[in-house]
């Protein structure tokens, strides 16, 4: 059985050809997998196709009682049947009934084992706790009757909940045959998507909704140049009216790990500000450092927050807002809720327009060039990668640790005395020489305690250019890379 992608399938053909590979796998039995990952990144759009494609059974769940979920459940599965509705007593008997399918397909044998899809699996699984044991039973009753293949797929947006089905003592650990997360499209995909020409205009998009694909829709639209920018964010994302414009606050409240919201806000506020340690956060919310340290964990296990290492200290870990929409309203509209939710939006945003371009657009821009030479450099600018982050670096002269906003190490390299490849600034501005000395004199400062990185190339990665002296000057030198626009989105 072949199944091949649909026509209007963008960016997630490497998880069609995962599932589909999965699928096609005759082994007799009930296998189940997980696809998960936050909402609107396009998953039951995936599985309602990958459905239709295998003639297998699909049911999006609703957050109801059990009675009333099962009730939904086999109404679905006798329409799909063609029977009338089911009633089902027990989620033991709806498992059966599933697991039965598997006897139908092999009557069809060109479509290879049947496929069940159970789309927003955890409104089930938190009012029937017992659901996962019962499918444990089922899968293993299966396997002692060598009965006939059946793919189960269960879907949900929850990532805690979802990540609890496979925990240790999980009745399903070792029971999952397939795991498939759909992420959002990296900036490169999300410009595909969105159908930008201006790379300019591209960056500036990613830095308010990312690569969430869904946000496309809720957007009704992009601008048309990066002239018409700041009127399509006023209109489509800063508008009462526009579906975007809380969206932060829903994400928040679909998650059921995050309780305490006033403290996750809190927090959320802090990093958004630019409070990228734990110890600053803390300040900033008023807590003790350790005070915050579940909440952080919730925060980067629910997805909302990401945490990274200094790649060459290996301590110390920086946090970043993971989602950009919500950086992008903490930052934005929370700052001047009043003016936004009172139509005076234009106003609002013309005075928060710098804060958008140093505290977002600039953080934007250093995370994708960081991602540009993790994933889409060509070879010969750092070599073999094993990490890309950043790290301080201490500046005696500032009395404070300088940052780095791009650092490389080799693969197999140990924690300690990895080869630092490359060191780059990342910034929007137009950079000069003098751009150059000062980060000649950082990789001087910093090979004092790392003596491989005096080798270590220059990476000046700028958003609007570099001055004809300074691309002279790289010119001349081996160590010396430019980065723009262009390179970023391969255009050259």
């Amino acid at each position: 059985m072949e199944l091949t992608p649909p026509a209007d399938l963008f960016g997630r053909e490497r998880e069609w050809a995962s599932l589909a590979r999965w699928i096609a796998d005759p082994t007799p039995g009930l296998q189940v997998a997980l696809v998960y990952g936050r909402r609107r990144q396009g998953k039951s759009f995936l599985l309602r196709r990958l459905a239709r494609a295998s003639g297998g059974f699909y049911h999006q769940a609703i957050q109801h009682e059990p009675a009333q979920a099962l009730a939904e459940l086999g109404e679905d599965l006798g329409a799909h049947l063609g029977v009338g509705r089911l009633a089902l007593a027990s989620w033991s008997e709806a498992l059966t009934l599933l697991a039965g399918l598997g006897d139908r397909a092999r009557a069809k044998p060109a479509r290879g084992p049947a496929v069940v899809v159970l789309d927003e699996f955890p409104y089930l699984y938190t009012s029937s706790r017992e659901l996962p044991s019962v499918i444990q039973r089922a899968v293993d009753r299966s396997l002692d009757e060598a009965s006939a293949p059946v793919r189960l797929i269960l879907c949900g947006s929850a990532l805690s909940v979802m990540s609890e089905l496979v925990g240790a003592s999980a009745p399903l650990h070792g029971r999952i045959h397939a795991q498939v997360v759909l992420s959002p499209f990296d900036y490169r995909g999300a410009r595909d998507f969105w159908g930008v020409d201006d790379p300019a205009l591209a960056l500036a998009l990613y830095a308010v909704v990312g690569g969430t694909p869904g946000y496309r829709d809720l957007a009704r639209g992009r601008p048309a140049s990066l002239a018409d920018f700041d009127e399509w964010v006023v209109e489509r994302v800063l508008d009462p009216t526009s579906a975007l414009f809380r969206e932060d606050e829903v994400l928040l409240a679909e998650t059921p790990d995050l309780v305490n919201r006033a403290l996750y806000l809190s927090i959320l506020s802090a990093v958004a500000d630019g409070n990228v340690t734990q110890s600053a956060i803390a300040a900033a919310v008023g807590r003790g450092t350790s005070s915050i340290q579940h909440a952080l964990e919730s925060l980067e296990r629910t997805g909302f927050v990401d945490k990274d290492d200094d790649v060459v200290r290996q301590r110390r870990p920086y946090y970043a807002i993971a989602e950009p929409l919500v950086r992008f309203h903490q930052a934005i509209r929370h700052r001047d809720a009043a003016r936004f939710e009172d139509g005076d939006g234009r106003a609002a945003w013309r005075d928060a327009r710098a804060r958008f371009s140093s505290g977002i657009l600039g953080p934007t821009w250093e995370g994708v060039v960081r991602e540009y030479v993790r994933r889409f450099a060509p070879e010969g600018l750092v070599g073999d990668v094993a990490r890309v982050g950043r790290t301080h670096v201490a500046n005696p002269d500032a009395r404070a640790d300088q940052e780095v906003d791009v650092v490389v190490v080799g693969r197999g390299s140990g924690p300690a005395g990895g080869r630092v490849r490359a060191l780059g600034e990342a910034t929007m501005r137009e950079m000069a020489p003098r751009d150059l000395v000062r980060l000649e004199d950082t990789r001087a400062r910093l090979a004092r305690r790392a003596p491989r990185a005096a080798l270590a190339r220059l990476i000046l990665a700028s958003a609007t250019g570099h001055e004809s002296s300074l691309v002279a000057a790289a010119a001349a030198r081996d160590d010396v890379a430019l980065l723009g626009l262009a390179d970023l989105y391969g255009e050259r």
